[in-house]
């Protein structure tokens, strides 16, 4: 075989383009990387050894045998490192979890029954997930002669687990992405709480976490107009704590009762199975605009929170208000908060809707290749805490799931950070068949009278043992605690532990009593007080009078938005609801918005060729007076990040004849900054330069459309631009590069391609557009400064026009 060309581009920057292109999942250079790309670079690595052991096995050499009689021997060939045949990089990152790489040639799961035999001699009781269990005589009850409570999740797992002893896709958040990481306390918090995470400075816990949609089935889309489920599962050495939250930190509904009912007017509808991941359809609006207390939330999914940019750049909330419990009893408030170290960043519908054709795992792959390329994703834990007599004063309730305590009220104090740093080695086994619970909570950890909160206690159990075939799915190695476990628990399908001994139960004395009960000094133990204790106690189907308020919040974070983001709420409202077939509903949601906020409803109204209807009855008429009027911290604006562009991905368009030089200095600077620049031609493959240099693509615009992208360069060159203009692609490339305000820098000669594309030089009010950067390619060292600065700022929206200019 003749030996391909190598490019002749300068040494460094042909290294950094083959170290760029190892980072991507979807399309690669077509020729070797040059081995000195692979020195200090795992990514790189990884590819120049999986291409040299793909190339030793050009042929199946036994193919002419498999028509003889005797089978031969299988073919093989020895890999240059363990890398080729690893799942991910990420699995040299081990944890008290993860453990460390495979042994190599091994199967763990065919040695001896000692790595699952259970002996419980010496030890506390538990529950499946690690807890000690304090008190295994008695039921939780509402007094000692009272009933017993739902929240008794220690009976609940017991009996349930009995129950099932002889003996599906999630209904929702079923398409999700998942990783292995860790979370880090800054400070000891045990003024507050004695759960083992925030016990002192330094503690490392492991941790697993998924991310999801929530209406979509498991093939779905990524990109859909939807919450994103944000679920992470601390396994501490007291037992898994799972913190099950979205990415927005109120709900639809402000009682379980309710939540069928929302998620079948939600799904496709039954009687055609459509729309699939999507909530712009009949049976959505026509059941929210009945149920007013989801006004808030509808702000929220309409805003550009329902379309992130990544799911490195969300945030995560807890969404209920749970309590801390220190080592006295004595318990607070408090809300959890995820904040992304990226900072909060969105994509625009347009740019969603194009995506989702592209590439449907779009937030999938973005997750996979950025742990994979080091550049692990990083959170920092915040706790709003409070007490109940602040609780008392606020103008809402805070059991109230549709609402938010307002950062002004209680600020948020950072109080760790989480760090993503590992794939899984198989999607199935960790992503799929991880099973988080609200229940599954931790000493230090507690519950309040939350409504909503109260049904996901009981509702998850149920859901994993339907999902994974029986009530130990707690022995899935995923779901495995680090802590021991040890209870009287036996049988049932997919029983893994071969427990040593004859007795099952407690007390016992063929056991030596063991597993004996933890106690109340070590064990789980409720809070036994709680909000509202002292009032009645009489079993009511109630809400209290603040949960009336509808209106206030969502009013508050419209408000709270920039001139651009309600902007986009008025569009994500015109489109859901222009899908809408029957008048009526349509015309119940825009009555609803009115008690919002009159300006948006009007919007949203024109928007849709209709006139204003009169506004919903309101359940409560008088509300409280806010205390909060705006809160700036609302707007995705308010958390810009770093300003820096690692892991955005640059597309470099080229052709023959374009000016070689300027572009490798932009691929240097480009990567140097941590960007993940991309050579993008009419086809893979190999240019000249205009100089005769060689230029590497190692991307189509036909397999990467540029709004897969977070910028672009346009090159120099005359031929080049001329080749690229008579090309469909280049111009919508560029077209969707602009109409979704992002960062266009243009090199010499291309400033053309912006001509012909219809680009206008301007913004709409004639002044300089700051993401639009022109320079010769003799100055391509000052034009990358000034290009990299503009990536920063993500977007430019004041070019932002409904509907688009170009």
């Amino acid at each position: 075989m003749a030996k391909q060309p190598r490019a002749s581009a300068p040494p460094s920057a042909a290294l950094d383009a083959a170290r760029s292109a190892a980072r991507n999942t979807d399309s690669g250079p077509a020729h070797p990387a040059p081995p000195a790309a692979g020195k200090g670079d795992i990514p790189a690595q990884k590819a120049i050894d999986t291409q040299a052991l793909a190339a030793s096995m050009p042929a199946n050499l036994n193919k002419p045998l498999e028509h003889t009689p005797q089978a031969p021997v299988g073919q093989s060939a020895k890999p240059p490192s363990r890398l080729p045949t690893g799942s991910t990089p990420s699995e040299l990152n081990a944890s008290a979890k993860t453990g460390s790489v495979a042994p190599e040639g091994i199967n763990a799961t065919i040695g001896t029954l000692d790595r699952v035999r259970v002996d419980s001699g010496g030890q506390r009781l538990t529950t499946n997930q690690g807890v000690p269990i304090a008190d295994n005589q008695n039921s939780l009850k509402a007094g000692a002669r009272g009933p017993v409570l739902l929240e008794d999740f220690i009976l609940r797992e017991k009996i349930t687990h009995f129950d099932h002893e002889r003996i599906p896709e999630r209904i929702v958040h079923a398409r999700g992405s998942g990783a292995h990481g860790f979370f880090e306390c800054y400070e000891p918090l045990t003024e507050y709480t004695r759960a083992a995470p925030f016990r002192e400075a330094g503690k490392v816990t492991p941790v697993f976490v998924r991310f999801s949609t929530v209406a979509g089935e498991r093939g779905s889309k990524d990109t859909a107009r939807d919450v994103r489920g944000f679920a992470v599962k601390f396994y501490t050495d007291e037992g898994n704590w799972d913190l099950v939250g979205n990415n927005m930190p109120v709900f639809f509904i402000q009682d379980a009762m309710k939540f069928p009912d929302l998620v079948h007017a939600v799904k496709p509808e039954p009687h055609h199975a459509m729309p699939q991941a999507a909530s712009a359809h009949d049976t959505f609006w026509d059941f929210v605009s009945l149920m007013p207390e989801s006004t808030h939330m509808l702000m929220w999914q309409m805003s550009d929170r329902a379309i992130p940019r990544s799911y490195r750049m969300m945030q995560g909330f807890g969404v209920h208000t749970f309590r801390l419990v220190n080592e006295a009893g004595e318990s607070v408030l408090v809300k959890f908060h995820w904040q992304p170290k990226l900072g909060t960043h969105s994509l625009v519908w347009d740019e969603a809707v194009k995506i989702s054709g592209a590439d449907p795992d779009y937030h999938r792959r973005d997750l996979w290749e950025a742990i994979d390329a080091g550049e692990y994703p990083e959170w920092e834990l915040g706790l709003q805490i409070f007490t109940e007599e602040q609780a008392a004063q606020f103008s809402f309730d805070i059991l109230d799931a549709t609402k938010i305590v307002p950062e002004e009220l209680v600020p948020i104090r950072i109080v760790g950070r989480m760090v993503l740093n590992r794939n899984p080695d198989n999607f199935f086994a960790e992503t799929e068949q991880v099973a988080f619970c609200t229940a599954h909570v931790v000493p230090g950890i507690d519950f309040t009278n939350d409504p909503l909160l109260a049904g996901r206690i009981h509702s998850y159990v149920d859901t994993q043992i339907t999902r994974l075939g029986g009530p130990n799915f707690h022995e899935l190695p995923i779901n495995a605690p680090i802590a021991p476990v040890h209870n009287n628990q036996r049988d049932g399908m997919h029983r893994q532990a071969i427990h040593r001994g004859r007795s099952a139960y407690e007390p016992n004395s063929l056991g030596g009593g063991c597993p004996f009960q933890a106690g109340a000094a070590q064990g789980f133990e409720s809070v036994a007080r709680r909000l509202d204790a002292k009032e009645s106690s009489d079993k009511v189907r109630v809400k209290p009078e603040k949960f009336a308020d509808h209106y206030t919040q969502a009013t508050l974070f419209y408000e709270s938005q920039t001139p651009e983001e309600q902007a986009h709420i008025a569009a994500a409202f015109r489109f859901e609801l222009s899908k809408v077939t029957v008048p009526a509903v349509r015309e119940r949601v825009v009555a609803s918005l009115l008690n919002a906020s009159p300006d948006l409803a009007a919007k949203v109204a024109k928007g849709l060729g209709m006139e204003l209807p009169q506004p919903l009855p309101k359940v409560l008429e008088t509300p409280a007076a806010p205390e909060v009027d705006q809160s700036p911290a609302l707007s995705l604006m308010a958390r810009p990040g770093d300003g820096g562009i690692r892991t955005r991905k640059i597309a470099i368009l080229v052709a023959d004849g374009a000016e070689g030089t300027s572009i490798g200095k932009l691929v240097t600077a480009l990567v140097q900054a941590g960007a993940v620049p991309r050579l993008v031609g009419p086809r893979l493959g190999t240019y000249l330069g205009m100089g005769g240099e060689k230029i590497e693509a190692d991307a189509s615009m036909e397999n990467s459309p540029g709004f897969l992208f977070d910028a672009l360069v346009l090159p120099d060159g005359l031929a080049a631009v001329e080749a690229l203009v008579s090309d469909g692609h280049s111009m919508e490339f560029v077209k969707d590069q602009y109409r979704h305000c992002k960062t266009i820098l243009a090199l010499g000669a291309s400033q053309a391609l912006l001509a012909e594309a219809g680009i206008p030089m301007s913004l709409p009010d004639g002044s300089h557009d700051p993401g639009l950067i022109l320079a010769d390619a003799a100055h391509a060292d000052d034009a990358a400064i000034d290009f990299i600065a503009a990536v920063g700022m993500h977007r430019h929206l004041a070019r932002d026009s409904d509907p688009p200019r170009v």
